[in-house]
């Protein structure tokens, strides 16, 4: 469906740590025009708790900005995960674009294509996809390494409290930003 679209492609600038980055997008992915608001305050927030290497799962990937970020920043081993073969095409452009290493990509409907175990798995979930696709997405726990985490970052009204209920039974949560109805959540395994 995403490969009938005329390609139209943009270059988004982002610094972050000293570090500079270009991402190239196009139509029909996620925030083309420029780099969504909540996944740079996800990885801020990230980025204040884990500084150090990990494997981390980008779930929902996009053109890659957040796993990227990451990647460049920690030196992480970071898996970019997509149902999109667009936004897979464009994550392959941005690791390049930004000399990444150890970063892998996947074609994955949530985690029907995903084999490892990570020590994070984390998302900017796309909403429009629908609340059962979120919580698909977001329900990594097999797919967690020992004492992994998973972050997510989600507006009140696409249903943040609605999901910190559906996970409360399953997942110990800590919301680490909540300001102007934006959430970020890390889960660890009860």
């Amino acid at each position: 469906m995403d490969n009938k679209l005329d390609s139209e492609f943009k270059f988004l600038d982002y610094k972050q740590d000293n570090y500079d980055f270009n991402f190239v997008t196009d139509k029909g992915v996620f925030s083309k025009n420029k780099i969504n608001y909540l996944s740079i305050l996800l990885v801020r927030e990230y980025l204040k708790y884990n500084n150090k290497k990990l494997n981390v799962l980008d779930i929902g990937a996009g053109y890659g900005f957040i796993g990227v970020v990451i990647n460049k920043i920690t030196n992480s081993n970071v898996t970019l995960s997509d149902v999109s073969n667009r936004a897979l095409h464009l994550c392959k452009m941005n690791v390049l674009r930004n000399k990444c290493d150890n970063i892998s990509i996947v074609n994955s409907d949530a985690y029907s294509n995903i084999k490892d175990s990570y020590d994070v798995i984390i998302s900017n979930p796309p909403v429009n996809a629908g609340k059962d696709k979120i919580k698909e997405m977001l329900d990594g726990i097999n797919h967690l390494n020992k004492d992994g985490e998973i972050w997510f970052v989600i507006l009140k009204n696409n249903g943040a409290e609605s999901l910190i209920n559906y996970f409360s039974s399953k997942y110990k949560l800590n919301i680490v930003y909540k300001k102007k109805g934006i959430y970020i959540i890390r889960m660890k395994e009860c």
